[in-house]
């Protein structure tokens, strides 16, 4: 079959730099006060901008653990309150350097005037918490697909840099020819998308849990950065073409975050596009701009400087200080302005609370095409963790969307009542 790849719209070469950034030079200041505020703007620019590309190997573990207490059914653990930890829901705690892990179930007691919630332990999958003083909170449930008892092998894909691994997950009841494809987020593993498993086996999917370029599994570009989806979606085609060699005859993608953008790239650049049926998004990144923007924002960074940032990864120049191969094409990556050019039915689940990924893209995409997207809100869940929030909720409504988008297409002409000779 032919692999032959629609290439990314170029970037214009000749794009100002921001008002904002020279206007620091005339902003009624001497000359050398100017120069000092602009070259500190500049730098800190230049660090967000990095930031964003770079991925993360050491993950910080900022959640205090203040006791553990019990064993088996009656195992415990008391936390400090955090805008984390005080949500309901089931989560993963990683500790150790992420060495151990450990999943924990819902709210059992929150008390405000202490600072501390308490939550019961369903599992531990590896290391020992009751050693634990500090770790990393994640909407990560399971470690791997037999934690869900799900049989499953190890298999590699061949992408253009080598070969990724990626967890094959055969269905069980009444099998179809459909594979589903999980593609997990920024800074995530495959451990991510391992949510996406349960409706998947329940509709009789064969899933492939996928890993791409610079995710710390999959083979690493020269740059060693990220793309945001504009170089990512190749070792999903490349996934795409794995399920096709091995029996698939279409596909569905499930993508978390930056995973729903390499989803969406993928249905708009893949030569294999013709082959995927649906897509299912978790809280994605629809328009990269609002989110660097809200990004900023959340960290106090100046509106000037965090759009000098954006330009530093779009512009050619820039690649000299993010250390990119390639600059960031937004525009291409904009599917609210796109939104009419979306042709494959689309189920976004995103939480209005969301507060990585803002809720309004997402929104304002369903809501300019709504032939093709299908937008289900979620209240309280922060970013990707509208499954812990509401798991069934979440199963269910993948569940019965892919059923109807699935569903055969009756042939042509099919249903219609034949009319008697007059």
């Amino acid at each position: 079959m032919s692999r032959e790849r629609k290439a990314p719209r170029e970037v214009e070469s000749d794009e100002a730099l921001p008002r904002s950034f020279w206007a620091l030079l005339g902003a009624g200041v001497g000359l050398g006060a100017a120069s000092a505020v602009a070259a500190s703007s500049s730098a800190l620019a230049a660090y967000f901008a990095r930031r964003i590309v770079t991925p993360e190997r050491v993950r910080t573990e900022d959640q205090e653990v203040l006791a553990v207490q019990g064993a088996g059914p009656e195992r415990r653990v008391i936390l400090k309150a955090t805008q984390e930890t005080v949500v309901d829901g089931e989560y993963s705690f990683f500790f150790d350097g992420g060495a151990g892990h450990a999943r924990l179930g819902r709210l059992e007691d929150y008390v405000p005037g202490e600072g501390t919630v308490t939550r019961s332990v369903i599992a531990e999958y590896s290391g020992d918490l009751g050693r634990a003083v500090r770790g990393r909170w994640s909407g990560v449930v399971y470690s791997s697909p037999g934690d869900l008892g799900y049989d499953f092998e190890e298999v590699l894909v061949e992408t253009e840099l080598g070969p990724a691994p990626a967890w094959l997950v055969p269905a069980q009841n009444a099998p179809t020819t459909t594979w589903a494809i999980m593609v997990h987020g920024r800074g995530a593993t495959r451990q991510e998308s391992l949510r996406g498993l349960i409706p998947a086996r329940q509709l009789g999917l064969t899933s492939l849990v996928v890993s791409y370029r610079n995710d710390g599994d999959a083979p690493a570009t020269p740059d060693g950065r990220y793309a945001l989806g504009m170089t990512e979606w190749r070792d999903v085609e490349a996934a795409i073409g794995y399920a096709l060699d091995h029996g698939a005859t279409d596909i569905v993608l499930f993508g978390w975050s930056m995973g729903g953008a390499i989803s969406l790239a993928a249905a708009d650049l893949s030569s294999m596009r013709q082959y995927i049926r649906a897509l299912v998004l978790d809280a994605p990144v629809v328009d990269w701009v609002d989110v660097l923007a809200h990004q900023a924002q959340k960290n106090r960074i100046p509106r000037g400087v965090g759009r000098f940032g954006q330009f530093l990864l779009a512009h050619p120049w820039g690649r000299r200080i993010t250390g990119m191969a390639a600059p960031v094409d937004f525009r291409a990556m904009d599917w609210v302005a796109r939104a009419v050019e979306l042709r494959t039915p689309t189920l976004i689940l995103h939480s209005v609370d969301d507060e990585f990924v803002p809720f309004g893209p997402s929104a304002l995409l369903a809501g300019r095409n709504p032939e093709m997207v299908t937008l289900e809100t979620f209240r309280k869940a922060r970013h990707t963790k509208e499954w812990n929030v509401d798991p069934e909720r979440w199963e269910g409504t993948v569940e019965a969307w892919l059923s109807e988008t699935l569903a055969p297409r009756p042939a042509p002409g099919a249903g219609r009542q034949s009319q008697p000779a007059q």
